[in-house]
């Protein structure tokens, strides 16, 4: 769980750095993204126990929201990856792959990367409870706190409000409908505000698919009390 934990905190962070290309430049967007590329194919290698039990398990709202929000993920990185190939200037420049408007491939590149980072927050977020109770066995922390329950609660809501401001600032809707390749004409003061930017939209989609799916298993509860 440690090593799982390490390298999706890793990945998180890769992912936020190869999105700020404005303030790398290519070649570093390029090595972030082999170096991401290894890390995800990592990942799926720890969890290929998921792949096996998908046709094995007994399906119900969760299960089906997760299967999905994976797949979809799958998909966008494997996108984003083959997009990749033909608009590399730097580390696969060498392979000669003749295209005509190397535009339509950024901006596919592109817009499959922001989809990508959306469901990745999603994939965290319905995750949301076992990263907290190994973080918990990690530390030691056995009881429970109201005074720590409230704070938590209090700063994943300000979390949420700064990152909705962030979402309108950074014009992340138009990014997810194809335009302005990864914010070639924007700047950024530091990587350190993108970051914070950045994490705090991530922190949207996590706070909201953790307590969605908080919601649907109160329900599937209720429900089998009631049978």
């Amino acid at each position: 769980m440690l090593i799982k934990l390490i390298i999706d905190v890793t990945m998180t962070v890769l992912m936020l750095v190869a999105m700020a290309y404005q303030i790398t430049g290519n070649l570093v967007h390029e090595v972030v993204g082999v170096v991401l590329l290894a890390l995800f194919i990592v990942h799926n290698m720890l969890n290929r126990h998921w792949y096996k039990a998908i046709l094995k398990r007994k399906y119900n709202i969760r299960r089906m929201l997760g299967i999905t929000v994976n797949l979809l993920f799958l998909v966008s990185m494997a996108t984003v990856i083959i997009s990749s190939v033909p608009i590399s200037r730097d580390i696969l420049a060498f392979i000669p792959i003749p295209i005509k408007n190397d535009m339509f491939f950024m901006q596919i590149h592109v817009m499959t990367s922001y989809w990508g980072f959306i469901f990745m927050a999603i994939h965290i977020g319905m995750s949301w409870g076992t990263i907290i109770n190994a973080i918990r066995r990690m530390t030691g922390i056995a009881g429970t706190s109201r005074i720590r329950t409230l704070s938590l609660r209090l700063l994943a809501v300000l979390i949420v409000v700064y990152g909705v401001q962030s979402s309108f600032e950074r014009n992340l809707g138009t990014k997810l409908t194809i335009y302005d390749p990864f914010g070639l004409w924007a700047t950024d003061v530091t990587m350190i505000r993108f970051l914070i930017d950045y994490l705090s939209i991530m922190g949207i989609y996590i706070c909201g698919t953790h307590y969605v799916l908080k919601f649907v298993r109160l329900q599937e509860k209720n429900e089998g009390l009631q049978n």
